[in-house]
């Protein structure tokens, strides 16, 4: 496998290379990240209960207003 290498930076999220280059449409590319630091992703996860016999307690009531109930 032949490998060429190109110097690029990183611009609003796009990989923008230093030097024009010729690629053909759908070639494989590889991007090699010398000394990064990764940066923490921030994840959050959903509520839930702590003891889930508690749900009984969040059953949700339809009450329907008749037609003059915003007066």
């Amino acid at each position: 496998m032949k490998v060429l290498t190109y110097e690029a930076t990183v611009e609003d999220g796009q990989i923008r290379l230093s030097e024009p280059a010729h690629l053909p449409e759908h070639t494989r590319v590889y991007v090699v990240v010398p000394s990064a630091e990764e940066v923490p992703r921030f994840f959050m996860r959903s509520p839930r209960l702590a003891h889930s016999e508690q749900a009984v307690e969040f059953i949700k009531e339809v009450i329907e207003d008749g037609p003059d109930a915003g007066l």
